[in-house]
């Protein structure tokens, strides 16, 4: 299949000899970098799915993009734009009905692949949308709650499966962030797998076996 217009831009891989409807695996990059990115990992992929990289809709100077702003306030230290969270949290979900239908993939198995920021993205449509989502691999993030769509606690997450992992010195995001994760995904009876690596703000050769592994399982 050709490469099809969306809202956001984006890298497009088509799956190996698909079958009508290939499952996809949607990635959302980190803060300032771009579709580019995560999209170096599509050959490593099971060529059974079609591989969508969106690109964030917010340009950073001088270069790079983000779905939301990080301000460093004095006083309060770090902080996220949520209102700009939320609005790439909508825009994302819009995309993958747009993926679904142009794409022609399967509507009952996407797959979100974030890192970092797109990680915490990935989390919010998926608590919010979970009809959308069968598999999130969350790597190098954590769940901001300001950006869960009101009674998201009430949604029906029996088909929805998650994998995250955090680097245990990670000098961006705290790994006790990211260890918050698994329970509080437990405590919604969703299916959780939490690793944790020796490096720091990135993802580790094994991490990726790992997280392939799983993929493979889901």
């Amino acid at each position: 299949m050709e490469k099809q217009t969306l809202l956001l831009e984006h890298n497009y891989r088509p799956a190996h000899n698909p079958t009508e409807n290939p499952p996809a695996i949607i990635m959302l990059h980190g803060f300032g970098s771009d579709e580019n990115d995560l999209f170096s990992f599509a050959a490593e992929l099971p060529k059974k799915y079609a591989v969508i990289s969106l690109k964030a809709p917010i340009r950073l100077e001088p270069y790079g993009n983000a779905w939301y702003n990080i301000y460093f306030d004095n006083d309060q230290g770090k902080f996220s734009d949520d209102e700009q969270a939320i609005a790439s949290r909508e825009l994302v979900s819009k995309c993958i009905d747009e993926v679904i239908e142009k794409y022609k993939v399967a509507s009952n198995n996407i797959t979100l692949l974030g890192f970092s920021q797109g990680t915490i993205l990935s989390f919010s449509i998926a608590l919010s949308y979970p009809e959308k989502v069968k598999n999130v691999i969350g790597l190098s993030g954590y769940i901001n709650e300001e950006i869960l769509k009101e009674g998201y606690s009430n949604n029906d997450f029996s088909t929805l499966n998650i994998y995250t992992s955090h680097g245990s010195v990670d000098q961006v995001i705290p790994v006790e962030w990211a260890r918050k994760t698994k329970p509080f995904l437990d405590n919604l009876n969703i299916n959780c797998s939490y690793s944790e690596f020796p490096v720091g703000h990135g993802v580790a050769p094994q991490n990726f076996f790992e997280l392939k592994d799983w993929l493979e399982k889901h």
